[in-house]
């Protein structure tokens, strides 16, 4: 696995998680919708804050998100979960002209696929000046709320848009959602969070797993540097 100059010229399909992908990791966004599903849980069980957000991150771990522990051990409305975690200041982050350049140059197929609401997605991309360059996006409601990184999920998003997938990367800042795409043929790009950022699904500087065929610190810089079906020489 190399690096440099990345050759993604068989790529006709170009997969991108949303959040801590399309912007950067210390971008103030996740942070807000942390600090929600915390409050979420506190009020749904009467719980004070630090013993919240501890059965938060138990279903999170466990379930691949803590709306699906929710769901599995309270019967929470979905929509209304989601519609309350995503209720969110998007102003905090700025339009970033550069990538959505470099996206915009991409040959092919561009999908967002998030576990995140088709709400937020719209919202964050509507303020980084992406919502444009994508074809569709697929959400965990799309998904039958089966989040990444579990396979069905996968196979519903993948079924939902034919994907020929040996011509398809995904891009995303989650090592264990990266390791399901890997297994299903995906190529692999893995935006590693900033200094400081790094939390136990994601991987820091200089980290590289197995599973992943290009692990990179800038979205933007990377698309900058990539050979494609459209730049390559003829």
């Amino acid at each position: 696995m190399t690096d440099e100059r990345p050759d993604l010229s068989h790529i006709s399909h170009w997969v991108f998680d949303l959040d801590n992908t399309l912007y950067p990791s210390d971008a103030p966004i996740m942070s807000q919708v942390d600090r929600r599903m915390t409050l979420y849980v506190a009020q749904l069980l009467d719980l004070p804050e630090d013993e919240a957000r501890k059965v938060q991150k138990d279903y999170w771990r466990t379930y691949g998100t803590t709306l699906n522990g929710l769901m599995t051990h309270h019967g929470v409305d979905q929509r209304a979960f989601m519609d309350f975690v995503h209720d969110i200041d998007a102003s905090v982050i700025d339009p970033d002209h550069t990538l959505a350049d470099r996206i915009a140059a991409l040959p092919g197929q561009r999908l967002v696929y998030t576990n995140g609401s088709l709400r937020h997605a719209e919202n964050v991309l509507g303020r980084l000046g992406l919502d444009h360059l994508f074809h569709d996006i697929f959400d965990v409601e799309a998904a039958d709320f089966t989040p990444k990184p579990h396979r069905e999920g996968f196979d519903r998003f993948t079924s939902r848009f034919n994907l020929p997938i040996p011509q398809s990367v995904f891009f995303e800042d989650s090592v264990r959602n990266l390791k399901t795409a890997h297994e299903l043929g995906f190529t692999t790009v893995l935006v590693r969070a900033k200094e400081g950022d790094r939390d136990e699904e994601s991987a820091g500087p200089g980290e590289h797993p197995d599973h992943v065929h290009y692990a990179i610190d800038c979205l933007s810089t990377f698309l900058g540097t990539i050979t494609t079906s459209a730049s390559k020489p003829r």
